[in-house]
């Protein structure tokens, strides 16, 4: 009987180890059965950086049929692109992922026209769209270029001092332009002083901050385009009399827009908020992070925006438009009617005390089947070069085209550069880091070593 228990013993062990084994083998085949059917990552860094963006998920959730992205390069570089477009493809079971060595065949290649290792073409139905770099832009371009069939023509107003659209400067419009051509948009400038006719072929119609009045024929012009069912973006900046650099009243502009129900006031809005200027931005740019309801800024919630030189907007519905504030100055603004002078008193009596509205959007009934869209701001610069990368700028800038080109289903938040998260420091202090790092932390370590030794012996 003693010479069993030994036995009896073993063998329970040997069941428990058996049982044991057979439940991790259980749980590491369920988890990899999990892992291969449900793909689930967590981003953890500040900006999202290896998320898609909420336009990108929206465009590829709402596809109607299904979408190939193909990346045509060598073996050796497909891992460069793997990461990125396996994102594309968890998104949505409609999206399918292919990939070619053009070097093994290089008829394929041939026959999509591709001309260089790392090419991505994004194909839905029969149409084929190659991607302008290999980045969640370039990627998500291709698909709104391949969903967004009809051309599409932003026109920009010139001569009156309007921002260019060619000007690279830090007043210039360049990089607003290049924003645009993502979603699929062409740009085109006109200029209604010689002739006083919007063309046809525009889709919606920018008056960027003119320093000059318009006269009575390019007024007219807007008005019959906007009437007939067009649509107009009009930025227009406090009339500013300091110098040599003068804007004008724009009186006739502001009387149509009046008509509407938006009649931008002779003011200008100065921000107290102390958290514009904890990100330093003077009392001269207001910042706004809160927005109402409309289309275009209910994507921004949780982002802020700044506005240099600005001025407020009366806004009350008139006639056959229904019009709707956008969003406002923070309760700390105040707008000064003092405009002929950079020194302004934050105390004087005839400040206008915030919150004031700062941009509205309007839809204009033209009695036919098609309704005219406008949208006011009262600042223009912005949108500018020098201001547009600010925080949530640039969404707000091509949210409002989409808006007014009847794309509401591009209207989001958009990829975002990845930040430049290098250190920089002075030449004094990358000496104090060497020679702490070469000789005070090894000296350490010896010292304490050496006491270790000392104790012990």
């Amino acid at each position: 009987m003693a010479a069993q228990m030994p036995s009896s013993r073993q063998t329970k062990f040997a069941a428990y180890v058996a049982f044991y084994v057979i439940v991790v083998v259980a749980i590491l085949s369920i988890a990899n059965v999990l892992a291969d059917r449900y793909n689930k990552t967590y981003d953890t860094t500040s900006n999202k950086r290896y998320s898609l963006s909420d336009q990108t998920s929206k465009i590829v959730k709402d596809l109607k049929q299904p979408a190939t992205i193909t990346d045509y390069d060598q073996a050796s570089g497909f891992a460069g692109a793997k990461d990125l477009l396996d994102q594309y493809a968890n998104l949505s079971p409609k999206i399918h992922v292919d990939y070619v060595d053009v070097d093994k065949k290089p008829e394929l290649a041939r026959a999509a026209n591709v001309k260089s290792y790392g090419t991505i073409i994004v194909a839905i139905g029969d149409r084929h769209e190659q991607a302008q770099n290999a980045t969640e832009e370039g990627i998500t371009g291709a698909f709104i270029r391949d969903i967004k069939t009809s051309t599409r023509t932003i026109c920009f107003v010139e001569g009156s001092g309007e921002h260019r659209i060619d000007d690279t400067g830090r007043d210039g419009y360049s990089h607003f332009k290049d924003l645009l051509a993502p979603d699929g948009y062409q740009t085109q400038t006109v200029n209604l002083l010689t002739k006083a006719e919007v063309p046809a072929t525009c889709t919606a119609l920018v008056i960027a901050g003119p320093d000059s009045d318009y006269q009575q024929p390019e007024v007219d012009a807007i008005q019959k385009y906007v009437q007939s069912g067009g649509r107009a973006l009009f930025m227009l900046d406090p009339p500013l009399k300091m110098g040599r650099d003068t804007i004008a009243d724009n009186d006739l502009l502001v009387k149509m827009l009046s008509g509407w129900g938006v009649t931008p006031q002779k003011n200008m809005i100065l921000d107290l908020n102390p958290v514009g200027q904890l990100a330093g931005l003077g009392p001269e740019v207001a910042l706004v992070t809160s927005y109402d309801t409309q289309t275009i800024v209910a994507a921004l919630k949780g982002h802020a925006t700044g506005f240099p030189l600005s001025r407020s907007l009366d806004v009350k519905s008139a006639g056959n438009a229904t019009d709707e504030t956008m969003f406002s100055s923070s309760d700390t603004s105040l707008a000064t009617t003092k405009l002929d002078s950079a020194s302004v008193s934050v105390d004087d009596p005839k400040n206008i005390k915030g919150p004031l509205v700062m941009a509205a959007a309007g839809n204009l009934n033209t009695g036919g089947s098609t309704i005219g869209r406008f949208v006011v701001i009262g600042s223009s610069q912005w949108a500018a070069n020098s201001f547009i990368g600010f925080n949530g700028n640039r969404d707000l800038a091509v949210n409002t085209i989409n808006w007014l080109a009847s794309d509401e289903d591009l209207i989001s938040i958009r990829p975002k550069a990845p930040d430049d998260r290098r250190v920089t420091i002075t030449q004094s202090q990358m000496s104090w880091v060497r020679t702490f790092s070469q000789f005070v932390l090894p000296l350490l370590v010896i010292a304490w070593g050496v006491s270790v030794w000392w104790r012990r012996r």
